[in-house]
């Protein structure tokens, strides 16, 4: 299965266009989750089982997209409601009875709101579990947001998610992505900054050991006058573990004065593991 297509195409010798994993089994009945933990002041945070279906701009793949849309057993939508930051966690635990988790997780962050959202996906040892989500953000006017997703899913385990997000004028939203598990662990990453003095931040940190194969594709395009997105990406591979590395900024028409950061650190202990990036690893284009 072809997945996580760049949005600019490079030279074919880079490898780094897509990615194809072979022994993926996307299942057409997908049993229940019912292993998971949601700890929330509901007096700052509305809670539902009621996620819209997705039309992502990027992607992984339709194929998984659809999965989502149409097999998902985990549909929430958050909207906050606290003046004050405030905390909601949410943990999913896989398990022999909660092997394959499909979840889309809507967040709203409204108007002159602050709160952090803290989402986990944990396993047990051994397990071959198989998620496949989906994340999306709408920060709205003035609003603040944190969100952390923890990935400590075994090496034996797939992890598949797509995050996209959407900031309107003056908002702010921090993304944290801590990425230690899963056999095959891709990520692709959108966020539509159309908002005047909008602020995107996101930090990544990745550990890869024995077979593991990491691929992220971050992509933000940026349409709000004074914009920022500001990109950090850190990780260590050791054993045989591969990382893929793709990164797109793109300044649309409109974004005057807007700005970005962007750094990439790498720690490599041990000399088989194999590093793939686009170069410079960020392509930029604007058209400001």
């Amino acid at each position: 299965m072809i997945l996580n297509e760049t949005p600019v195409r490079t030279a074919k010798n880079f490898a780094i266009n897509n990615i194809n994993i072979e022994d993926i089994k996307v299942l057409d009945k997908v049993p229940e989750f019912n292993n998971i933990t949601i700890t929330a002041d509901t007096e700052k945070v509305d809670i539902k089982q009621d996620a819209s279906k997705i039309n992502l701009t990027y992607g992984l793949n339709e194929v998984l997209a659809n999965q989502i849309n149409f097999h998902s057993n985990q549909n929430l939508k958050l909207t906050t409601k606290g003046k004050e930051n405030n905390e909601t966690q949410i943990e999913f635990k896989f398990d022999m009875e909660n092997n394959t988790l499909i979840d889309n997780i809507e967040i709203v962050a409204e108007k002159n709101t602050k709160s952090t959202i803290i989402v986990k996906y944990i396993d047990e040892e051994g397990l071959q579990a198989y998620h496949n989500g989906a994340i999306r953000v709408n920060a709205k006017e003035n609003s603040n947001i944190d969100v952390i997703i923890v990935n400590f899913m075994n090496n034996k385990s797939s992890n598949f998610i797509t995050i996209e997000n959407t900031l309107e004028q003056n908002s702010k939203l921090n993304f944290c992505i801590v990425d230690f598990g899963g056999k095959n662990s891709i990520t692709n990453y959108y966020s539509n900054i159309i908002g005047k003095n909008a602020n995107n931040a996101l930090n990544t940190i990745y550990l890869g050991k024995e077979n593991q194969l990491f691929d992220l594709n971050y992509i933000a395009e940026l349409r709000g006058e004074k914009s920022n997105v500001d990109i950090e990406v850190q990780g260590a591979l050791k054993d045989n573990s591969k990382k893929h590395f793709k990164g797109t900024i793109d300044f649309k028409k409109g974004c005057k004065k807007a700005t970005r950061k962007r750094k990439r650190i790498l720690y490599v202990t041990f000399k088989y593991c194999k590093i793939f990036s686009t170069s410079n690893a960020f392509m930029f284009r604007r058209r400001c």
